[in-house]
């Protein structure tokens, strides 16, 4: 078992514990700000995104949809995807990986990676 204390973290992404299953992490958008390209992916990982604080919106394989407090979207591996801040604070998620797609510093795993 482990209890794990949320913290504000002080970069956009931060992985938070990891098991060899699975995986949790914080994200943090300001407004106007997406997640890294809109061709992002996960080819081996399922993503649940639940946001915890913001509004904003998902592009998952060219399906767009809205985001707001409590909901929480499964984006199944391979997926094609982009989150953006559509609203006026920050968008606040939290994140669970399966298996884990990131290292402990928040680098994709090599074995998450396409080839």
């Amino acid at each position: 078992m482990k209890l794990l204390k949320i913290a504000r973290p002080r970069q956009a992404f931060k992985v938070m514990a990891a098991t060899q299953w699975a995986q949790s992490a914080l994200m943090t958008l300001q407004p106007g700000q997406s997640t890294g390209e809109p061709d992002n992916e996960h080819p081996h990982s399922e993503q649940w995104l639940l946001v915890l604080a913001g509004v904003g919106r998902a592009i998952v394989n060219k399906r767009r949809v809205a985001l707001r407090r409590h909901a929480l979207l499964l984006i199944e591996r391979g997926e094609v995807h982009q989150i953006t801040n559509s609203g006026k604070r920050p968008l606040k998620t939290l994140n669970f990986y399966a298996p884990p797609a990131y290292t402990p510093t928040g680098e994709i795993r090599k074995s998450a990676k396409r080839r």
